[in-house]
């Protein structure tokens, strides 16, 4: 493969990865409505966690089973979107940048780390595609997870600033979304 195919691959991926709607999108357009800021803090939260699941799963994957520990692996993402939906049901919109921004950092990294579909995700296309393309591929993959964390924030604030109804429709939307999965999580558990 050569490395202008594995760049573009890497980016295709990394739009594959970040682009869907999902628990982690909701959360960032949750946060983009108070603050630009606030949603690319959390959209960087994200982007840790891909780091850190891809270097785990691609270090584990020859001594663990990790295909063994998917049924908890759900389990586990099920109590904490279900946690995460309801908190986001119950705050008050975001309207201000007054939630620390570590705060914000930390929860997101949380929601990564502990979400079934990033963490499957890495469990199969992401290291098939480490082995075919290398660090190229995987610098592709972080330069659109890059570019959505950024572009993906302000596009939502820019469109809430003006309206508090649609800033109140990002917040049922996006606890809508983190709750369905909460369920849909639960019930591939079981």
């Amino acid at each position: 493969m050569t490395a202008g195919t594995a760049l573009l691959l890497g980016l295709a991926l990394g739009f594959s990865l970040t682009v869907p709607p999902g628990p982690m999108n909701a959360l960032i357009a949750h946060r983009s409505v108070g603050s630009r800021r606030a949603g690319m803090v959390t959209g960087l939260g994200a982007m840790t966690s891909d780091a850190i699941l891809g270097s785990a799963v691609y270090s584990l994957q020859a001594v663990v089973d990790l295909h063994a520990i998917v049924r908890g692996i759900y389990v586990l993402g099920a109590g904490v979107m279900a946690f995460l939906g309801v908190r986001l049901l119950r705050a008050p919109p975001p309207m201000t940048t007054s939630d620390p921004e570590g705060t914000t950092y930390l929860q997101a990294l949380a929601v990564g780390l502990s979400n079934p579909f990033q963490i499957l995700w890495w469990l199969t296309a992401g290291v098939a595609f480490a082995y075919l393309g290398g660090a190229v591929l995987l610098g592709g993959l972080f330069g659109a997870i890059a570019v959505w964390i950024v572009v993906f924030p302000a596009a939502v604030h820019a469109g809430t600033r003006r309206s508090p109804r649609v800033q109140t429709g990002v917040r049922w939307v996006s606890a809508a979304i983190v709750l369905g999965f909460a369920v849909y999580f639960a019930v591939l558990a079981l």
